[in-house]
């Protein structure tokens, strides 16, 4: 998998909170379902001016060459980049769900 570069990660993250974001660290997150693997990769975790700090990641877009971003505040129940990541894939099994009625 290619990971997108950071400066991407931060510019969406700006974007997306419109505020001043500086990296923080990055972490390993391995998000599992059943025994599968559903997820996995670097998240980064951004500090932001003004606001609780942001987990961002990116991930392919089925059939596609573009890559989806993904940030999400840190505020509970989201305390950990792990829990982010669940988050996002919670909602976008629900949203995928809800448009094709199943």
């Amino acid at each position: 998998m290619t990971e997108v570069v950071q400066d991407e990660l931060k510019r969406a993250v700006e974007a997306l909170h419109h505020c001043t974001a500086r990296l923080a660290q990055s972490v390993p997150v391995s998000e599992t379902f059943d025994d599968a693997a559903v997820w996995e990769g670097a998240v980064h975790v951004f500090d932001l001016e003004g606001h609780p700090m942001a987990y961002a990641w990116s991930s392919p877009i089925e059939g596609s060459e573009k890559r989806r971003f993904f940030a999400v505040l840190h505020q509970p129940p989201i305390t950990s980049a792990a829990e982010a990541v669940r988050a996002a894939i919670v909602q976008e099994h629900r949203t995928k769900y809800s448009r094709t009625g199943a």
